[in-house]
């Protein structure tokens, strides 16, 4: 937390439900930051695990070096993951290294059927439109949680991450040129126009396209 410019650290909650033991909080903020669609920041995560925001800051470096193989233990260097711990944001996610990008978009892409439900569809309508736009924006328009289906649309490389609001941290999403090739256009410009097919939308509506 930050008051007049002098950062002060966050110390954990009575009686917090999450509360982890000092030699566990590395293995306790792994397994969030798996699960994590968002970017944690460190606050977020010492309230997670109820540690004092010092100690979890201290943890992250701690996996940063552990996955990047520079951390040493009983005098053996640790192995270099494939995966990587990264600040994005002024948050923290686990992410695939650039260099196994390729593999595992093949992969996902061969795991997944090639039909989309209409959740999928829905939402990828919606970032088409609106883009770039956000989880929450997203799941606001539909009225229903998207996060599984972002996900989707995202290993199908549908859409793609554009930028990270520096101000709340959520990430921004656009289509892909995968999608206009699918959808045989060369630009997004060249989606119809939605707003004649709504009631009472003959005139068209300022900010529907």
């Amino acid at each position: 937390m930050t008051v007049d410019g002098t950062e002060l650290e966050t110390e954990p909650a009575a009686g917090l439900e999450g509360t982890v033991e000092d030699a566990q909080i590395e293995r306790a903020l792994e397994a969030i930051l798996m699960v994590a669609d968002e970017p944690m920041s460190i606050v977020t995560l010492a309230t997670a695990v109820g540690a004092p925001v010092k100690r979890v800051r201290t943890a992250i470096d701690a996996l940063v070096a552990d996955y990047d193989g520079e951390a040493v233990a009983d005098g053996r260097p640790s192995v270099r993951r494939g995966f990587e711990l990264r600040e994005v944001g002024g948050g923290w996610r686990i992410y695939v290294r650039p260099e196994f990008d390729v593999v595992v978009s093949g992969y996902v892409l061969q795991q997944n059927p090639t039909r989309l439900s209409q959740a999928a569809l829905e939402t990828l309508a919606v970032i088409a439109y609106k883009q770039p736009i956000s989880r929450g924006a997203i799941a606001s328009i539909r009225a229903v949680n998207v996060d599984s289906v972002v996900r989707t649309l995202l290993g199908r490389g549908l859409i793609t991450e554009l930028f990270t609001d520096s101000e709340t941290g959520a990430i921004n999403y656009g289509t892909t040129d995968l999608l206009l090739t699918q959808l045989g256009i060369n630009s997004i410009d060249e989606l119809p126009k939605i707003s004649p097919l709504l009631a009472d939308g003959a005139d068209g509506f300022d900010d529907v396209r």
